[in-house]
């Protein structure tokens, strides 16, 4: 895989469509497919480009992540404990007390209503969070 020179001052946007092309097989067209499918859902949601290389898409907090290794793309979500999950996509991560993953393996495919549902309710457990917090006395 070949790698993105510099990535300073360059839309994320720009550089998820990099890693999209650069993987040229499977990895690529999933990770375009979910992406696709989050932006369906939250056309509000923001791409970032953080730690060194991992396209990230955020509304009022992390959403989720999408890496991409050699046999599997990963999205983990940021806060898939606390989210349902009532179709059992999170497959990975499971023991962790906030971070929920699912891994897709080549040929695999994801529900995709299924998996927006998850977006939406990342979404709103990240919205609704503000406002649940008690105001601090001026």
């Amino acid at each position: 895989m070949k790698r993105i020179d510099s990535t300073e001052g360059r839309p994320a946007s720009e550089l998820i469509d990099e890693r999209i092309a650069e993987l040229g097989d499977w990895r690529g067209e999933t990770l375009s497919r979910m992406r696709k499918l989050i932006k369906e859902v939250d056309p509000d949601v923001v791409e970032e480009w953080k730690w060194m290389g991992t396209p990230v898409w955020s509304h009022d907090g992390i959403v989720c992540t999408g890496e991409s290794y050699k046999s599997i793309v990963k999205l983990t979500f940021s806060k898939g404990a606390s989210l349902p999950d009532p179709a059992k996509l999170f497959n990975s991560s499971l023991d962790g007390k906030v971070r929920r993953a699912i891994d897709i393996h080549e040929g695999e495919e994801v529900d995709p209503d299924a998996f927006k549902a998850l977006i939406l309710a990342a979404v709103a457990l990240n919205t609704s969070a503000g406002k649940t917090r008690p105001s601090r006395a001026k």
